[in-house]
């Protein structure tokens, strides 16, 4: 009966356990897939999170608080921190609108901005970035833009007009940082620098204004105090002479002696009077000399900053045209070098060919010569016979050149006979074919040896000849000979 009726019982409950269990993990997997965002990050939902009013996809789902459920298998989620980032920006040689390079060292502090549109940029372009990254990118943004802003304005807007600066730099900035999601919190320039020394003569124009400012309220100062003690004087001295000039007047008129005296008196007090309106006018005239010392002093100030203004200008202008020159010169003098190397290499690998070809003819020579004096069973007599007898031929078209082309318009020979019996005309010709070089005066200049077959010079003594005296009658003959050509 127990056993039937525990049977019964866990009949009973094993089903509403599972289904508790059951209920129980698909809380546990709900409550596991709600996410809720921190005050100070955005939730980033992507995946297939629905529809844009074009109907196309949405590449993600932003939310600055709140929960959210993230749908298994179809959808996971990131978050974009919100933690401000302090950016420090050193701008070194910034050019502005009068072409002086500034130092505009500043510093940025940018987030991510959580506007509707922005924060969605923020999500597309910054997802998944360290912070560091994320700083890089917005430095590189705030660089171009305070270049762009010092570049349109003068240098006495910067250093004078800071909030005007400051706007100007804030809209570009943020301008283009929402383009990718941030947003900028506060601007901070610290310091600005020129290396002209253009910023530090405003200041010292400026001081020097101010002090000039104070010495004329100086003066002006003394000027009215000395006034209005001469005239304080002035008053006791005139309001005394009336009371004392009321009283006497009752006894003067009983009295000449104190008459006497009283007129004496006056004249003693229009003498004082005179001496004070004297000094009042002294005191004018000196409170009017130190302003205008004061203002000559300005107006020299202000002629020495516009002389420094000019000269900023056209020392400006002259370095970058010097620079421009030596630019081109250098220029100019390293392609004149780049040529002269190229000819120099071309006549070099030419001149080099030549010599290549030139070692390679005569060692093929050396090698010919090598292989006659080899062929004349190394005798080099017989190579050398070898050689001019293959080179006979050529030798004597040379000589027969020599006089081939020789052209007589005309010869006329006076034939009168000789002491040796021989003629002109045969003198004439054979001294014309002696004018040919002979072969073996030639191989002795080339320092060689005739052969023996060519023939030998002979060694003929001349036999000693007197002759007697003889008378000859001769007559003349004329020889004209044809027109050769």
């Amino acid at each position: 009966m127990e056993f039937t009726i525990f049977i019964t019982f866990a009949s009973i409950i094993g089903p509403i356990f599972a289904v508790l269990v059951i209920l129980f993990s698909l809380l546990a997997f709900v409550v596991l897939r709600i996410r809720k965002c921190p005050s100070d990050k955005i939730l980033v939902v992507y995946g297939k999170v629905g529809n844009n009013t074009d109907g196309t996809n949405k590449s993600s789902l932003c939310m600055h608080g709140g929960t959210k459920f993230i749908i298994p298998f179809i959808q996971a989620y990131q978050f974009l921190d919100l933690t401000p980032m302090s950016i420090q920006v050193d701008l070194t040689n910034a050019l502005s609108k009068q072409n002086i390079r500034i130092d505009v060292p500043s510093r940025f502090t940018v987030g991510i901005s959580t506007e509707t549109g922005v924060m969605q940029n923020a999500a597309e372009r910054l997802l998944g970035l360290k912070m560091t990254e994320i700083q890089e990118l917005a430095k590189d943004i705030i660089f171009g833009q305070l270049r762009l802003v010092i570049a349109t304005m003068d240098i006495e807007e910067i250093n004078t007009d800071r909030d005007k600066f400051l706007e100007a730099v804030s809209g570009n900035v943020e301008t283009e940082l929402k383009k990718i999601g941030l947003r900028l919190i506060n601007v901070n320039v610290t310091d600005i620098n020129d290396e002209s020394g253009y910023i530090a003569a405003l200041g010292k124009e400026a001081a020097a204004k101010a002090i000039n400012d104070a010495k004329k309220t100086v003066a002006e100062k003394n000027r009215d105090g000395s006034i209005g003690e001469a005239n304080a004087v002035r008053d006791q001295r005139i309001q005394v002479a009336e009371a004392n000039s009321r009283a006497i007047e009752g006894e003067n008129r009983s009295l000449g002696e104190i008459s006497q005296t009283n007129a004496s008196r006056r004249e003693i007090e229009a003498e004082s009077l005179r001496r004070a309106m004297v000094a009042e006018k002294v005191a004018a005239a000196k409170a009017l000399e130190d302003s205008y010392l004061a203002e000559q002093n300005a107006e020299l100030a202000r002629a020495t900053r516009e002389k420094a203004t000019q000269e900023a200008d056209i020392i400006v202008k002259v370095e970058i045209d010097k620079k421009r020159v030596v630019i081109n010169a250098e220029a100019i003098a390293e392609e004149t070098r780049r040529k002269a190397q190229g000819e120099a290499d071309a006549i070099f690998a030419r001149l080099d060919a030549q010599a290549r070809g030139s070692l390679e003819i005569l060692s093929k020579q050396a090698e010919g010569f090598k292989q006659i004096v080899s062929a004349a069973g190394n005798n080099p007599d017989a190579a050398v016979k070898m050689l001019i007898a293959d080179k006979l031929e050529k030798l004597v078209g040379i000589q027969v050149e020599a006089i081939k082309n020789l052209k007589f318009d005309k010869i006329t020979v006076w034939d009168s006979g000789s002491k040796d019996g021989s003629s002109s005309t045969a003198n004439f010709a054979s001294n014309l074919m002696k004018s040919i070089p002979p072969m073996k005066e030639l191989f002795d200049m080339a320092g060689l040896e005739l052969p023996q077959y060519l023939g030998t010079e002979k060694v003929v003594e001349k036999p000693v000849v007197v002759e007697t005296p003889k008378v000859v009658v001769e007559k003349p003959a004329a020889v004209e000979t044809p027109k050769t050509k």
